[in-house]
């Protein structure tokens, strides 16, 4: 059972996201905050392993206590504004755009409990024609190290970086998608990276993947 904390300042909204995922049998809500400082107490007696949160959240930099100890899922209409980037300064584990349909939500609940990271197509293209434009907000914290990567952590990062999901990066390696967990894993460790957005910003600014390409689509 995935324990999900709550967090929106839209009375309504909020309601209707808790009556969604109480309704899945996999998921329970442990508790609901209106903002940023609420949240953060109320994760500390929750115990939430993902919290859902609205992007333009009251108080959102209270959020980095929680980062720590439970996986940080965003709600957006992705205005790739100063809430997105301090989103992602935090580690935000994924982006779910708001008008996605429930069964995503749900789906990119579960996977970011499972330790995966979980960023649409769309978004994945936007954030990187963000930092291809200079937008520092969305840039790798750490040098590219490459050299400290295997043969098959860099193919995992190269592919990570062309916006394919790790199932589909398992089936072109043929492997489990644990085994592309572990990999990816390792990669961020040793580059220092804090999520997937940033990895594939390096797969791009490393060289590992030609960035105009995806700027192009964007």
């Amino acid at each position: 059972m995935t324990r999900v904390l709550v967090v929106d300042d839209q009375p309504l909204f909020r309601a209707g996201l808790v009556a969604l995922l109480n309704a899945s049998p996999d998921l329970t809500v442990v508790g609901e905050a209106c903002d940023g400082a609420g949240a953060a107490a109320l994760a500390v007696s929750s115990r939430p392993d993902v919290v859902l949160l609205d992007i333009r959240l009251p108080g959102l930099p209270e959020l980095a206590r929680v980062a720590a100890s439970a996986r940080l899922l965003v709600l957006t209409t992705f205005d790739l504004d100063e809430h997105v980037h301090e989103a992602l300064r935090l580690g935000a584990a994924g982006f779910v755009l708001k008008e996605s349909e429930p069964a995503r939500l749900i789906s990119a609940i579960k996977a970011v409990a499972a330790g995966e990271m979980r960023f649409s197509p769309t978004v994945m293209r936007r954030l990187v024609a963000a930092y291809l434009k200079g937008d520092s907000a969305v840039a790798p914290r750490g040098s590219f190290g490459l050299d400290e990567l295997t043969d098959r952590e860099r193919e995992v990062l190269r592919l990570v970086g062309t916006g394919l999901t790790n199932t589909a990066i398992a089936g072109k390696l043929s492997v489990t998608e644990g085994t592309v967990k572990t990999h990816l894993n390792r990669v961020m460790t040793k580059l220092r990276l804090t999520s997937r957005a940033q990895a594939v910003v390096t797969a791009y600014e490393s060289g590992l993947v030609i960035p105009q390409a995806l700027a192009r689509t964007a």
